[in-house]
């Protein structure tokens, strides 16, 4: 794989000659809206082409995979070889890859409702790229009740494409976190025995593998209490085994203060959990200046942090993939981003024939038009290029893998990079 920032006189039909890929390739795998037009800072993934060789006099498979850094087994096994001393002269050989780090990778799926039967259309075609599926979520309510999911197709959808659905459980109310409903289970031991009863039962009968908990905003005394509920929850999930994650909030110390932060124990979720998401995005949030969502600083800042409390193997690296368009003066208290994928951004670049911007700092695209009433708007998205050094962090790091919020907004030139960078798979 390639990413071209197209240049002043690039043509689909040059960029095809030029790296040797169909031109229709290049449309399908960015699912270029409109192919006749490229704008000039847009980045575009380029498939290559596959490696081959033509063995010369004196050539071993020791030799060929010494100069592809790859290993005489991979070409044996991309070339259906079954005598690695008997290759002849003139012999074309498929050059695999070098092996690429296994990750696993976890994606969000939201509004089910809305999405219906495309839902598992989605899941369907991402097999290959997905470890575990989170269907976005089940709120939980005081007295220990769910707020039942209709998932179950989903669920069916991802075990049939060898993906493990993970049930996501969360102190929200109409999809508004919800401090006081939090506040109450934590307080109340019998409501979590009732709670932790509805999971499994809900687990069990849907098929469900295991659970991520995902409390935000609690009050800074819950903190214990918090800590005490997730050790209960594991217990009795990990007797049936069963695996349990939670979501963090994007600390960079453990005296970080605020609501959102405080009562997220980096350390005690390290100790007792599977694996940890780090939610490393919404700096730039809707009603705050316009921004990168998630600037690659801000997430090294919280990495640099979560290493020191959470052993490497257990952190999920949050990424998202939608965009956020401010109309301008933006204006604190009364100026409002508009959310929308990251596709839907460049096809508004397209509309207004706009130019593509790059914050190196960020790693993060942007571009700025005026509507028709005159309105300048600024919007920032998310491309190749962020997603490739977003994802770079989850190999520099050593980190089990990334979650992704949420593929029913992803952007197609995800998957190739994600391809790219690592292979999806179950860590043993």
């Amino acid at each position: 794989m390639n990413i071209h920032i197209v240049q002043k006189g690039d043509t689909l039909w040059a960029l095809s000659r030029k790296y040797g890929v169909s031109l229709n390739r290049i449309v399908e795998v960015n699912q270029l809206p409109y192919p006749n037009i490229l704008l000039l800072g847009q980045a575009l993934v380029i498939p290559t082409v596959a490696t081959t060789h033509v063995v010369s006099s004196g050539e071993s498979l020791w030799l060929i995979s010494r100069r592809y850094n790859t290993t005489i087994q991979a070409i044996v096994e991309a070339n259906n070889l079954t005598n690695i001393n008997l290759i002849h002269v003139g012999q074309v050989l498929s050059i695999p890859s070098a092996a690429k780090p296994i990750k696993e990778v976890l994606a969000y799926i939201a509004d089910l409702d809305r999405l219906g039967s495309t839902a598992q259309s989605i899941v369907q075609n991402l097999g290959g790229y997905l470890t575990y599926l989170c269907p976005a979520s089940y709120e939980v309510r005081s007295d220990g009740s769910l707020i039942n999911l209709e998932d179950q197709a989903l669920i069916s959808r991802a075990i049939s494409e060898d993906i493990l659905p993970c049930m996501v459980i969360t102190n929200f109310l109409n999809k508004k976190v919800s401090t006081e409903i939090g506040h109450a289970i934590l307080q109340n031991s019998a409501a979590q025995d009732i709670l932790i009863e509805n999971v499994l039962t809900t687990m069990n009968s849907k098929g469900y593998k295991g659970l991520q908990v995902n409390f935000e905003t609690l009050l800074p005394e819950d903190r214990d209490a918090f800590n005490r509920f997730l050790e209960k929850v594991s217990s009795r999930l990990h007797s049936q085994g069963l695996f349990v994650s939670s979501a963090l909030a994007p600390k960079v110390s453990a005296t970080q203060k605020g609501l959102q932060y405080e009562a997220h124990d980096y350390a005690a979720h390290g100790k007792l959990m599977d694996f940890i998401v780090l939610m490393t995005y919404e700096w730039g949030w809707v009603g705050g200046p316009p921004s990168a969502n998630s600037p690659i600083s801000k997430i090294k800042e919280v990495l640099n942090y979560a290493v020191t409390e959470i052993p490497r193997q257990k952190i999920m690296m949050g990424t998202l993939f939608y965009a956020r368009d401010w109309t301008l003066p933006y204006v604190q208290g009364s100026t409002y981003a508009k959310t929308m994928s990251s596709q839907d951004a460049v096809v508004l670049a397209v509309r207004y024939r706009t130019s593509i911007q790059y914050d190196n700092l960020a790693q993060s695209p942007f571009f700025r038009y005026k509507d028709e009433q005159g309105r300048g708007h600024e919007v920032w998205f998310e491309d190749a290029r962020s997603a490739k050094a977003k994802l770079n962090l989850v190999n520099e790091y050593n980190l089990r893998g990334v979650a992704h919020w949420e593929i029913g907004t992803a952007f197609p030139q995800i998957w190739p990079v994600q391809e790219d960078t690592f292979q999806a798979k179950i860590l043993g």
